[in-house]
């Protein structure tokens, strides 16, 4: 989908096609650089054969922002679409991509029977979280997690 302003199209917004998913790394190693890329190329690879999906955000042809999407379904939300490693590269932030690309993710889960969207944000991450909720997303749990 193209978003325009004038009538010159800004944004488009589309699937990332599993063979070309490798495009994602650079903005997911700004996300996190604490990971290596071999793990991050690892982790993709085992990911997609459990499902995963990426949209992504291109201003022409350039890659500038990205949401990972798990279609899932649980026993007290129902069939939901789940936000991972959501990023907007820094000097496109506050031009209301994010609400754009949440609102193509919503369209889409829709249109896969999703009724509801789920995501974790860590908890220092204060502008997120006021982003999430200026959205509409609601604060309804803690994620813990343990090492093995």
């Amino acid at each position: 989908m193209s978003y325009r302003e004038n009538g010159v199209i800004m944004f488009d917004i589309k699937l990332i096609s599993n063979k070309n998913i490798e495009v994602i790394l650079p903005l997911l190693q700004e996300l996190n650089d604490q990971i290596p890329l071999e793990v991050l190329q690892y982790r993709l690879k085992e990911m997609i054969l459990s499902g995963y999906k990426c949209v992504g955000v291109y201003d022409n042809s350039i890659l500038i922002g990205i949401s990972g999407m798990w279609f899932l379904n649980k026993y007290y939300v129902g069939r939901h679409v789940e936000l991972d490693n959501v990023y907007i590269l820094p000097e496109y932030q506050g031009r209301g991509i994010g609400k754009l690309l949440m609102n193509w993710i919503f369209e889409y889960a829709k249109s896969k029977g999703c009724i509801a969207s789920e995501l974790n944000v860590y908890t220092g991450n204060k502008e997120g979280q006021e982003f999430w909720e200026n959205i509409g997303y609601e604060r309804i749990a803690f994620h813990y997690q343990k090492k093995l």
